[in-house]
Parts: C-alpha cells; structure tokens; sequence
C-alpha cells in the first residue's frame, strides 16, 4: 500500500502550528478574522485585508467552563467553542480582531450574544428561505452593512475591484479543493477520506495565497498522476466499498467516526454537508459590470445549510452525489442537540431509500464516551454494505 499520507504530512503540520503563524502574523501587524461557518463571506473579508481563521471547537476539554455559562443541552460545538474563548485556550480566538457569527441556529445566536462581550463580534443575519425573489434583496443589505462595518471599523476602504478581485482567488481556492473531491471519484479512490479531510483542515492554516494555491496544485496533481501509475492508496484491483458522509460540525468527533470508517475497511469519497462538494463546485460570478455584493450574495444564498427551509436543493444534491460518486452507503454524522441536522439526517436517510442505497446516522459529541459503541455500529454497517456487494456480483451485476 502507498505511503500517501506523508504526502498530506504538510498539511498536517500546516494545522500543527498554524498558531504560530498566527502570532506571526499579528506580530507583524496583520488583523485577524475568527469565523465559524461557510456562510461567513470570505470575499468581503479578504478584500479588508484580513487574515482568517476558522474557531469551531474540536475538543471536549473545554466544555465544562462553557457548561458554567451556557446550558448543558447545547451541541458541543457551541460549547466547545465558547469554553475555548472563556479560558483563553484556542490560540485563534484569542489572537481575533474580530468574531465572524451567523444565525445558522439559535443556540449559536445566543452564544454570539455572550461571546461579544468578550471578544469583538459581528453578527451576520441569514436568510432561511432559499427563495432568491423572497430573500436576495436582504441579504445582499445584510452584505453591504458588513462591508461597511468593517470599513469603519478597521479604517479601510473596500472597492468593487478589490471585491473582484478576491473573488476570482477565492474561486481559484475552491476550484482546487473540487478537485480533492473529485478524486474520490476514482474506482479505486485516488485519496482516502481521511486526507481529503486533511487538507481542508490544513489549508485554511497556509496563509499565503499563492503558496496554498501551489501546495494544493502540487500534491492534488500528483494523486492523479501516482493513481494513473497505479500507485494510489488502494491497489488497482481493489473495490472497496464507497462512503459518502454527510453532516456538519462532526470534526471533533473524527478519530471515532471518519477514521474508524476507514481503518475497518470503507472507503470515504467524498463529503456532503456545508464544507463538503457543493459549496466547492459553485462559483461566485465573476462579472465586471455586475455588483460583486450582488454576485457573492447569490452564491451564498445557494449553500444548502440545514438553517434553510425548505430544504429540497440539498436532497436533491445528496442524490446526484449518491450517483456520480457510485456510493454503497451513506454515513450521516450530527451532534447531539443539533436539530436543524438531526432532522434533516431523517430527510436523507428517506433520499437513500428512494435511492436503495442504506444510511447509517451516528449522533455523538466529542467525548469518548460512545467510541466502542460507535465502532461496532459502523463495522456491522460496513459488513452488511459488503454482503450487499458480493451478493450482486453473485448474480452478475456490475458492482459500482
């Protein structure tokens, strides 16, 4: 088997010392931007100047200080994240200019609410109604006001040409990290799960625009040409079985789902969910006469977050993927007190059955707590996915 993952051992180390590079960079003078969600307009905070970071908590440690503030039944995203600015613990937060928020649930709101009296923090209002005629109009003030806010408070200027500009990076950035999704389409896989999501978590800690665009350009190109050479992570004649995983805020809980997935034998292929294909695949316009307000506020608005409702753009998206990916199973991960996701989970696990393609939903937190649990539904899951398979090559039918 391939050594692949030295290969995504820059990434790695990117994500390792990323804070580094952060007091680097603010040593050096340059403002910092915590966000937490797609939703927060990279275009408009690129074009300021700023530096952005992404403050989602991953980890269980600091949600007992969290708990002494915010009530125990919240997910552990929300908590994570706000324990690690109570106890200075996230070199990110600490070193924000300012706090990115969005109304993606009620439970982040409110936390917003407490986390600006501690750190700098605006708030951006969503749409929930993914209807361009209802919402657009709104959304794009919504965008304007941001503009303007972070003009008048950093003491900058934001011009159209500086929107356009960082739009056609930020469209670079994400026609590369397609392609890290593209490659799961592969049979076998050219990547494994566990590195695509590597590099999404590594990237966003390169700072450097060109330099994050060549590494990715790099090891992206050389997956394809080492997969072409059969030199990929599976051997040439191997079929594992195809997984597509589908959720939002699970990273905390990765080294008991993601990657159990794949040491007992699956094979990850691409991600659905807010960071996942969709959001890579579409495009903010690139227009030179057009409002580039108006072109970064339609795109979006297109983002299938489990916030709008209805809903139906991002089942449909499940389905297409479920086909173009040639998926065996889908794997669902939510947090626990996640309801905008835990019942949307039950909306894609009926798209599954439409399909005839069995789903697994797993809810967890980041504790350790459920791991064996976990593994001995993922690994039954897995079986029951490669009895399937062996028993339609039994009876001759093409396997993927």
């Amino acid at each position: 088997m391939a050594a692949l993952p030295e290969r995504f051992e820059e990434f790695a180390q990117a994500r390792r010392n990323g804070f580094l590079r952060v007091m680097e960079l603010k040593d050096s003078g340059a403002t910092i931007c915590g966000t937490f969600c797609q939703y927060a307009p990279a275009e408009i905070i690129r074009a300021a100047g700023l530096y952005m970071v992404g403050l989602c908590g991953k980890s269980q440690e600091p949600i007992p200080a969290a708990e002494r503030e915010l009530p125990a039944n919240l997910c552990p995203l929300i908590k994570s994240s706000y324990g690690h600015v109570l106890e200075d613990s996230c070199p990110y937060a600490y070193f924000s200019d300012l706090v990115v928020g969005e109304t993606t649930c009620d439970g982040k709101k409110k936390m917003f609410e407490m986390l600006g009296r501690h750190k700098p923090t605006r708030v951006i209002h969503l749409p929930n109604v993914p209807d361009r005629e209802r919402s657009l109009e709104g959304w794009v003030q919504e965008l304007r006001e941001f503009r303007a806010d972070l003009e008048q408070r950093f003491h900058l200027t934001i011009t159209d040409e500086m929107l356009r500009e960082s739009i056609r990076w930020c469209n670079r950035e994400r026609v590369q990290a397609a392609r890290i999704y593209e490659l799961g389409r592969c049979d076998p896989p050219a990547i494994r799960g566990v590195d695509m999501r590597n590099i999404m978590e590594g990237e966003q800690y390169i700072f450097n625009k060109e330099e994050k665009y060549q590494k990715l350009t790099e090891i992206l190109d050389r997956c394809e040409a080492d997969w072409r050479a059969g030199r990929g992570p599976y051997p040439p004649d191997a079929h594992p079985v195809r997984i597509l995983v589908s959720g939002a805020g699970f990273g905390g809980s990765a080294e008991k789902t993601i990657n159990v997935i794949e040491e007992l034998g699956g094979a990850i292929v691409c991600y659905e969910g807010c960071s996942g294909i969709v959001s890579r695949r579409r495009l903010v316009e690139e227009s030179e006469t057009k409002d580039p307000i108006v072109c970064i506020a339609e795109k979006y608005l297109e983002v299938p977050c489990a916030v709008m409702a209805p809903n139906d753009a991002r089942f449909a998206q499940v389905e297409a993927t479920i086909d173009e990916w040639k998926i065996d199973g889908v794997v669902s991960i939510t947090l626990h007190s996640c309801d905008p996701f835990g019942i949307e989970a039950r909306n894609i696990e009926r798209v599954c059955q439409q399909r005839g393609v069995p789903h697994l939903h797993l809810s967890t937190d980041f504790s350790q707590s459920d791991a064996g649990q976990l593994r001995t539904r993922i690994g039954a899951f897995l079986e029951m996915l490669q009895t399937r398979r062996n028993a339609r090559q039994d009876s001759g039918a093409a396997c993927v």
